[in-house]
C-alpha cells in the first residue's frame, strides 16, 4: 500500500523507478518487484522502460479503491475469511451462528470502508516534519503494517 500511495502522490509526474520507491518507502526491492508485477498484470499500474522507466498508476488515484488493491495482493478483506464462507458457517453451525454473524458484520463493515476509500482519499501532502529517505534501523515505520490473514508471530492452534 505504501508503494501505491507514493505512486498516487506522484500521479501524472512520470514513472518512478522501483529502486526509488523501495528506498523512499524502506521496502525490500525484490518484494516490491513482485507486488508491482501483480498490480501491472491487474492493469492498476503500468511500467515504462528505459532511462526514465519505472512504474506509474494507469488510472487516477480517485479511481483506485483500497479494496481493489487489498483483494489483489492479500485476498479477502478481513481476517475472518470471505463472506461466502461465513454465510455457509452461519447456515451450518447453529451453536456458533451468532459468533459467525458478528464476524460477517465486521467483515462487511471493513469491506464497505475499503470499497468507498480511494488512493486519493489517503494521500495528502507530506508533513514537513517527516524526513525523506531510508528509515534508520529500529525506527518505527510511518505506516503501520496491516495484517489481513491473522496475526503473524502467533502460532496456529
Amino acid at each position: 500500500m505504501q508503494a501505491m500511495m507514493m505512486l498516487a502522490r506522484h500521479y501524472n509526474q512520470g514513472a518512478i523507478r522501483i529502486r526509488d520507491i523501495a528506498y523512499e518507502e524502506a521496502l525490500p526491492e525484490k518484494f516490491l518487484e513482485l507486488i508491482l508485477l501483480e498490480l501491472k498484470n491487474a492493469r492498476i499500474v503500468e511500467s515504462a522502460r528505459g532511462a526514465k522507466g519505472g512504474y506509474q498508476l494507469r488510472r487516477a488515484p480517485s479511481e483506485i479503491h483500497l479494496s481493489e488493491i487489498i483483494r489483489l495482493i492479500d485476498g479477502p478483506l478481513a481476517p475472518f475469511g470471505d463472506a461466502e464462507q461465513l454465510r455457509s458457517l452461519i447456515d451450518r453451525d447453529a451453536e456458533h451462528r451468532k459468533l459467525y454473524q458478528i464476524f460477517l458484520d465486521v467483515r462487511d463493515a471493513a469491506a464497505k470502508i475499503l470499497e468507498n476509500t480511494t488512493l486519493a482519499d489517503i494521500v495528502g501532502p507530506k508533513s514537513p516534519a517527516l524526513k525523506k529517505g531510508r528509515k534508520k534501523k529500529g525506527q518505527e515505520p510511518s505506516v503501520l503494517p496491516m495484517v489481513v490473514h491473522g496475526n503473524p508471530g502467533r502460532e496456529p492452534r
